[in-house]
């Protein structure tokens, strides 16, 4: 293990000053409240884990929301999914007053132009800067026709006219994601070599808006972003090289990058999981709670403390990697139980069975809810899907480990894809692996195309099952023409009773007392005696 702080510091450009790491210039990396320590160490390459001293365990729901719970524990903020999609620091950013700055120099706070998807079109909008950092990454040099040179780290992602796609294929040979390719049209307005240059020469760098999108800064915003034929990539070269880089995280989750489209880490302001499931890429800064049991046991303590349902796994899943680190689990566990709180747990982690005696003692004290998230027993296709969680089998077991301990335990078979794993054959095959595993009830729902997760799905299907892509078009559309979350009511409704009736031919229809889990199930309800139609011909 090693040490990020200026007397054990490992990586370059970086020290400790107060409750922040810092760049050699003193501007916040990653500002934290209660930063105890940054450590790395061998097992997690690549990550760094921030051990802070919270003041707060429990965390309010809002109450917009429609959860049927009001309060959350999350002893870690991020999985360990890589996000790490930076620039040169030299990278001009297209700031809100129209001029431009290096993203080098941006900082906390900055007002930017981003870009925001409505219906079928992307327009540019105002944002802000709400985290900045550095990092060391392998430099490649993206060419366009218009002479523009951005390097970018292989994970950098941009918007081409097909959706968002990295800079750099996988070097690893057992993944694959969409990558540029020369000749791809990237988003944007550009700015040409000659403007680059220029303005990096500037001082004061002027505005572009008014020769490069034909208006003021006032009216460039709410203008929808187009391509042009100077935006074709034109060159693409690995330059061999390591070197310092910057990324910043946005509102919008983008920003302009020398004129064009450019993906951040939007998951980085929340550090949640955005159904971007790449399962090759792992997040590089994991924020740990290292006193959250002893934080919480005080807050269950306090009189007004009325007992309600305390929810673990809705942001980050308790049981990834980083719990077998640290074991914050169980003295959360022993916390809620010896207080009287009902608490429940979702996870796709197998680690929670080193838990199961702690919690069938908890159980006897309060009531218990435990769900496992499967929705996919093929394992080829559930590795091209989610390549970095378990595979079906290892949870299947962690199903059946439960239920032997005398835990009950529900299944979150979310999501379901659409003309993947939504056949008969399919859902019987998941129904039936899951009651020979001892699931208690199974709730399924239809795949959710969130913006973001949207772009990264759609390209993989195209790559993957090109054909399924008008099919998706059509059961996504929106009601003004563009794409919607959620697929049709049709389509759910449809999905419902196909899985009602897997459900009732395995069983499962005999469970009356359905926990919380259960009732926020977005699938249609479906009467007892209701039967799987066909697919409609709209599909």
């Amino acid at each position: 293990m090693m040490d990020v702080h200026s007397n054990m510091c490992s990586n370059k450009g970086m020290r400790w000053q107060g409750q922040k790491i810092t760049g050699d210039d003193g501007a916040a990396l990653l500002p934290m409240k209660g930063l105890v320590r940054s450590v790395r160490t061998p097992e997690f390459e690549g990550v760094t884990f921030h051990e802070v001293a919270c003041k707060t365990a429990l965390n309010k729901v809002p109450a917009q929301s429609n959860m049927p719970f009001q309060w959350t524990v999350n002893p870690t903020r991020g999985c360990l999914h890589q996000c790490v999609y930076c620039l040169s620091p030299e990278t001009l950013i297209l700031m809100a007053d129209g001029r431009q700055k290096p993203i080098g120099d941006i900082r906390v706070g900055d007002r930017i132009i981003g870009t925001e998807l409505r219906d079928r079109y992307r327009y540019f909008v105002e944002t802000e800067v709400q985290a900045a950092w550095r990092t060391h990454k392998q430099a490649y040099r993206v060419t366009l026709m218009d002479g523009t040179e951005i390097v970018a780290s292989g994970d950098h992602r941009f918007l081409t006219e097909r959706g968002w796609k990295y800079v750099a294929p996988l070097a690893r040979s057992d993944g694959q994601r969409p990558y540029l390719t020369v000749n791809n049209g990237l988003m944007g307005f550009g700015l040409g070599g000659a403007a680059v240059k220029a303005t990096l020469t500037e001082q004061a760098p002027q505005p572009v808006w008014a020769a490069d999108l034909g208006g003021s800064p006032r009216r460039v915003v709410g203008r929808k972003v187009t391509t042009s034929p100077g935006l074709v990539v034109s060159g693409l070269k690995d330059l061999a090289v390591t070197q310092d880089m910057v990324d910043i995280t946005t509102g919008t989750g983008d920003f302009i990058a020398n004129g064009v489209v450019s993906h951040n880490c939007f998951a980085r302001k929340t550090h949640e999981y955005l159904d971007l499931d790449s399962g090759k890429d792992f997040d590089t800064q994991i924020i740990v709670k290292t006193n959250v049991a002893e934080v919480l046991r005080a807050e269950l303590a306090k009189p007004s403390w009325k007992r309600e349902h305390v929810a673990l796994g809705t942001n980050t899943d308790p049981y990834q990697r980083a719990e077998g680190r640290y074991q914050l689990m169980p003295g959360i566990i022993r916390a809620l139980a010896e207080s009287g709180t009902p608490f429940s747990i979702l996870t796709k982690g197998p680690l929670l069975k080193r838990d199961l005696p702690l919690l069938q003692e908890a159980a006897r004290r309060v009531p218990v809810s435990v769900a496992v998230s499967l929705a996919i027993v093929d394992t080829s296709l559930q590795q091209k899907v989610e390549p970095g969680t378990p595979d079906p089998r290892a949870r299947l077991n962690l199903i059946r480990s439960i239920t032997d301990a005398g835990l009950e335990c529900s299944v979150l078979a979310m999501p379901i894809l659409p003309w993947l794993t939504d056949s008969a054959e399919h859902l019987d095959a998941l129904h039936a692996a899951l009651a020979e595993a001892g699931a208690s009830y199974v709730t399924t729902g239809a795949l959710h195309l969130r913006p973001g997760a949207r772009e990264w799905y759609m390209q993989w299907l195209q790559q993957e099952y090109p054909a399924l892509v008008p099919k998706y078009r059509r059961i996504y559309r929106s009601s003004r023409g563009g794409f919607s979350t959620y697929a049709s009511s049709e389509y759910r409704q449809w999905l419902g009773k196909r899985a009602a009736e897997a459900r009732r031919r395995h069983g499962f229809d005999k469970r009356t007392d359905m926990t919380w889990r259960e009732r926020v199930s977005p699938e249609t309800p479906v009467p007892a005696g209701a039967g799987a139609p066909a697919q409609p011909a709209l599909f």
